[in-house]
């Protein structure tokens, strides 16, 4: 196989594949159900047509016949009066009015029986129409159940794939909650303890405190000093009572 022949066999494959996913079996079928009718209505026609011929023949065979008996009947009136001629004449006219009729009563067998087989043919393709729209109904019913399957069936996988998007932002928003609820719990507790000064304060080092405990040691040493020199300069103070 050539280039070209390969070229054209995936070109063919790719477009069959594209009619079948663009082909709506609904649609196909009363396409085709349509197309049935349109021919059962050409066959119905075509009985009218024969019927209509088989008639007018009919009805021309019928002057024709009376035709021939006129002829028959003016022969035996010329030969009465003694004209065998013009009995002659009328005869052989009525033997052309025969051969005529002959051909046309021919005629009129062959549209009896084609009319006899069209009718058969309208009567078979007839009930081939109705089982074909009887099967159609219900292959349309049935395709527009699995269509609706699926679409039922996509929806519920899209559901559930939101489902379990929400369901891990519920456990994102629970895990923040327990977080903040530790913390909570936590800044209670160092507040508590007096490590918090309040909640929106820092807490005081242990380095803050012992400066704070040396400087009033330091205030401590600096008012005894003072006190020493006032004794020591002959202001003591007056006796302290003793506490009752």
């Amino acid at each position: 196989m050539g280039l070209l022949e390969r070229m054209g066999t995936v070109l063919k494959a790719k477009m069959n594949a594209l009619v079948e996913s663009s082909e709506n079996p609904a649609e196909t079928l009363e396409y085709s159900y349509e197309k049935q009718r349109d021919l059962l209505q050409n066959v119905k026609k075509g009985v009218v047509e024969v019927v209509t011929s088989k008639r007018r023949l009919e009805l021309q065979a019928a002057k024709v016949r009376e035709q021939a008996a006129q002829l028959d009947t003016q022969a035996a009136q010329a030969l009465a009066m003694g004209r065998e001629d013009l009995a002659r004449v009328a005869l052989q006219r009525k033997q052309l009015a025969m051969e005529q009729l002959q051909g046309m009563e021919s005629q009129i067998e062959a549209l009896a029986q084609e009319q006899e087989k069209l009718t058969a043919a309208e009567a078979r393709l007839a009930a081939k129409v109705e089982a074909f729209k009887t099967r159609k109904e219900t292959v349309k019913a049935q395709y527009k159940a699995a269509e609706a399957h699926v679409r039922i069936g996509e929806a519920v996988h899209g559901l559930s794939e939101e489902m379990a998007d929400v369901g891990l932002a519920i456990e994102r928003a629970e895990s923040k909650t327990e977080q903040l609820r530790a913390r909570a719990v936590a800044i209670d507790e160092l507040a508590a303890s007096g490590l918090l000064t309040d909640l929106t304060g820092t807490a005081q080092s242990d380095l803050d405190r012992e400066l704070q405990q040396l400087s009033a040691a330091q205030n401590v040493d600096s008012e005894l000093a003072a006190m020493k020199k006032k004794l020591a300069a002959g202001n003591a103070p007056k006796q302290l009572e003793a506490p009752r």
